[in-house]
């Protein structure tokens, strides 16, 4: 309910919000699981809603297949790659991202270079998405750096997290971490994360975008340096 009033507030942030939280209480590929289904659902309805659709995908759809075939490499390492470094990895993606928004920082892409770019970005976007869950580094920041108009730039971030999570869905599968268990647990969080999204969609006509992103990103920040020296001292006990 938190990830989804998130979402509803700045149109991301359901994945990695509850990436995470959950990651601190069980391991990283049983909270990919958790998540699919009420990030499928709601990114697909973010997606739609709009009516800009075809012309988005028009001009990002290299973005997008490479982000969407490129999952399954980065979700070999879930089989390969100690689990406590992967969820590292996540933190250290969560203070990159928090920290480049609460800084302002921000880089444009000409449209003579879209096409190559968003292949490159797609494609790291693509791993670290089956590595860690998460799809917002680099590629919603490739998205922003297209100058999309605020809604159209969330449409735009619905399709790219929608596709992605189909994918990490099929990854997730064919390496035998969905099980029908899990499935009918993510199922069930389908229900507080749209009641959270329909909720942060009113907080959003109401409270100012700008401060509750500060806010949120500061939060991001700490609970990813968190993360990283709390699955980084396991290693370290363990070895």
């Amino acid at each position: 309910m938190i990830a989804g009033t998130v979402k509803g507030v700045i149109g991301l942030g359901l994945p990695i919000v509850s990436l995470a939280i959950l990651t601190l209480a069980i391991d990283l590929p049983s909270a990919m699981v958790l998540l699919l289904v009420p990030a499928i659902v709601t990114n697909v309805w973010q997606a739609i809603i709009g009516g800009n659709i075809r012309i988005i995908f028009r001009r990002i759809w290299p973005f997008l297949l490479m982000a969407t075939i490129t999952v399954w490499i980065g979700a070999i390492a879930l089989s390969r790659v100690r689990l406590s470094l992967l969820s590292a990895l996540l933190g250290v993606l969560l203070v990159a991202y928090s920290t480049i928004s609460i800084s302002g920082f921000r880089f444009t892409v000409e449209a003579r270079h879209e096409v190559w770019v968003g292949i490159l970005m797609g494609a790291v976007n693509g791993v670290l998405t089956g590595m860690t869950g998460s799809s917002v580094v680099p590629g919603v920041m490739f998205l922003q750096a297209l100058n999309l108009s605020r809604d159209t730039l969330i449409q735009a971030m619905g399709m790219l997290f929608a596709v992605s999570t189909l994918s990490l869905a099929l990854a997730l599968q064919q390496n035998n971490y969905l099980t029908i268990e899990h499935g009918t647990l993510s199922l069930g969080a389908l229900i507080p994360a749209i009641i959270g999204m329909i909720f942060g969609q009113r907080i959003r006509k109401r409270l100012s975008e700008q401060i509750f992103r500060k806010v949120f990103f500061i939060s991001l920040l700490a609970l990813g340096i968190y993360i990283i020296v709390n699955k980084l001292g396991a290693m370290n006990l363990m070895t």
